[in-house]
C-alpha cells in the first residue's frame, strides 16, 4: 500500500507543476513574439527547432533514470526547466531564445520517461492506477486553473505581466522539485547502479553499460505494446489539432464553442477520472484499454458521420456527444495503460524501456499537425476513417498481446514482487477466472 503522505506529497507537486504550466502553455508563442518582436511564424520556427531537443533527451533519461534513479531524473528535470524559463524573460534575439527553450527541451524530454519510472517505484499494483488516475485528474484541473490565472494577468493588459508568468513557472518547477524531492522511495530502489557496486553488491546486468537499450530491442512483446500506442497516440492529438478546423470548417460551428469542446474534455477528466478508474481496477487493464481505443474509434466514427447532417442544430448536439465519448475513450486508456506498460517493464531497466516507449507518443506529437491538416485538406472523412481503423486495430493487438505479457502488468492486482504482496482485501475480490488467468500468463512472461 502507498503511504498517504506519499500520495499527499505526489500530488501536490503535480498540482503545482501543471497549474505553472497552464500558466504558460497558452501564450509560449505569444510571450516570444511580445519580448523578441520576431513575427509569429518566425518564432514558431524557432521553437519547432529547439523542441527536437527533446527527443534527444528521452533516451538520455531513460539511461540516468537506470543509474541514478528515477526521483533523481525527475527532480533534474524540474530543475533544468525552472532555469530554463527563469531565463525568458532575458531572451533578445532568436539565438537567445533558442538557447532557453532548447534548455526547456531538455527538461520535457526527461519527464515522461523519469515520471513514469517514479510513479512505478512508489506504487505497486491497484495503486498505481489510483495513482496515475488522481494524476491525471488533478494535472487536467491544474492546467484549467493554470490559464485562468494567466488570462487574468493578461487582461491587465502590462508588459510586466509576460515576464511575471514566466517567473511563477519557473518557480513552480522549482516548488515541483522540491516536493518530489522529500518523497521516499520504498525498499531503497531509488539507488543506482553505481552505489550499488560501490556497496561491493554488482549491479544487474541489464543495468549495466549501453546494453539495456539492446535488452529492450529484443523485447518483442514490449516492442509490440511500444507500436500500438502510435495510431492512438494520433488519435489523442485531435483533440487540439483537427477538431477545432474541422467543427469550424466543415460544420460551420461558431468558433467560440471550440474552447467549450476543451473544456468539456478536461473538466470531464478532472471530475471523473478517479471514479472511473475505482470501477476499472477489478478488470483486466488490456480489457480496459483496448476499449478505451475502441470508444476512440466510435467517437471518430461519430465525427465522420456528422459531415452529412445539414441541420446545424443536430450537427452541434453530436459534436458535443461525440467529444464527450473520446473523453470517455481517454479516461478508460489513458491511466490503465500507462499502469500497464510500466508494469510491463523490468525493475532493472524500466527507465530506458520507459524512454523507447515514450517514442511511441513523441513522434506522433511531432507530426500529427503536419499529418492531420494534410488529412483534413484532402478528405476529412477519411481522416476520421483512418483515426478509426487505426485505433481500433491498436485495440485489437492489445488484446492479442494480453497472453504474452507478464501478470503484473495485466492485472492490477498482482504484486509485482513476492515481497510486496497484494491487499488481501483486493484478494478476495478477484474472482476465481482472473486469478487462474493470472497464474497461466504469468508463466508465460515477457519474450
Amino acid at each position: 500500500m502507498i503511504r498517504p503522505s506519499t500520495q499527499v506529497r505526489y500530488m501536490a507537486g503535480m498540482v503545482v507543476d501543471s497549474t505553472g504550466s497552464g500558466m504558460y502553455l497558452p501564450l509560449s508563442l505569444l510571450f516570444f513574439h511580445h519580448v523578441t518582436g520576431l513575427p509569429i511564424e518566425r518564432v514558431g520556427v524557432i521553437m519547432t527547432a529547439a523542441a527536437l531537443f527533446s527527443l534527444v533527451a528521452n533516451p538520455i533519461a531513460g539511461v540516468l533514470v537506470d543509474r541514478f534513479g528515477a526521483r533523481a531524473v525527475v527532480v533534474g528535470g524540474y530543475l533544468v526547466r525552472a532555469v530554463g524559463f527563469a531565463a525568458y524573460p532575458l531572451v533578445d534575439s532568436p539565438l537567445t531564445m533558442f538557447l532557453a527553450v532548447a534548455l526547456v527541451a531538455l527538461g520535457d524530454g526527461s519527464y515522461p520517461p523519469s515520471i513514469q519510472s517514479f510513479v512505478a517505484a512508489i506504487a505497486r499494483g491497484a495503486d498505481r492506477d489510483r495513482l496515475l488516475a488522481a494524476q491525471r485528474s488533478l494535472r487536467n484541473a491544474g492546467l484549467g486553473a493554470g490559464g485562468l490565472i494567466a488570462g487574468a494577468a493578461l487582461g491587465l493588459g502590462s508588459d510586466a505581466a509576460y515576464r511575471v508568468i514566466v517567473l511563477v513557472s519557473a518557480a513552480a518547477f522549482a516548488g515541483a522539485a522540491l516536493i518530489l524531492r522529500t518523497i521516499p522511495v520504498p525498499g531503497g530502489q531509488d539507488r543506482t547502479a553505481a552505489r550499488a557496486g560501490a556497496a561491493g553488491t554488482p549491479a544487474p546486468v541489464a543495468a549495466r553499460g549501453s546494453g539495456g537499450y539492446r535488452l529492450v530491442l529484443r523485447d518483442r512483446t514490449f516492442l509490440a505494446l511500444t507500436l500500438q500506442n502510435v495510431p492512438t497516440a494520433f488519435g489523442y492529438m485531435v483533440l487540439s489539432v483537427a477538431l477545432p478546423v474541422y467543427v469550424t470548417q466543415e460544420l460551420d460551428v461558431p468558433a467560440s464553442l471550440v474552447g467549450v469542446l476543451y473544456a468539456v474534455n478536461t473538466v470531464g477528466i478532472a471530475l471523473l477520472q478517479i471514479p472511473v478508474t475505482r470501477r476499472l481496477i477489478r478488470y483486466r487493464r488490456t480489457r480496459t484499454v483496448a476499449a478505451g481505443a475502441a470508444t476512440f474509434g466510435a467517437s471518430f466514427a461519430a465525427f465522420a458521420l456528422l459531415a452529412g447532417v445539414p441541420v446545424r442544430p443536430v450537427a452541434l448536439a453530436g459534436v458535443f456527444a461525440a467529444t464527450a465519448l473520446f473523453t470517455l475513450g481517454e479516461m478508460l486508456h489513458g491511466a490503465p495503460l500507462s499502469a500497464l506498460v510500466s508494469s510491463a517493464a523490468p525493475e532493472e531497466t524500466r527507465g530506458r524501456y520507459m524512454a523507447v516507449y515514450q517514442f511511441s507518443w513523441a513522434i506522433p506529437i511531432t507530426l500529427a499537425p503536419a499529418v492531420l491538416t494534410a488529412l483534413l485538406s484532402l478528405s476529412p472523412v477519411s481522416m476520421w476513417l483512418l483515426l478509426a481503423g487505426g485505433v481500433s486495430c491498436s485495440a485489437l493487438t492489445m488484446l492479442r498481446l494480453e497472453p504474452r505479457l507478464p501478470a503484473r502488468a495485466v492485472h492490477a492486482r498482482v504484486p509485482d514482487d513476492p515481497e510486496n504482496p497484494e491487499d488481501p482485501d483486493d484478494t478476495e475480490k478477484t474472482d476465481t477466472d482472473d486469478r487462474r488467468a493470472a497464474t497461466t500468463t504469468q508463466k508465460a512472461g515477457v519474450e
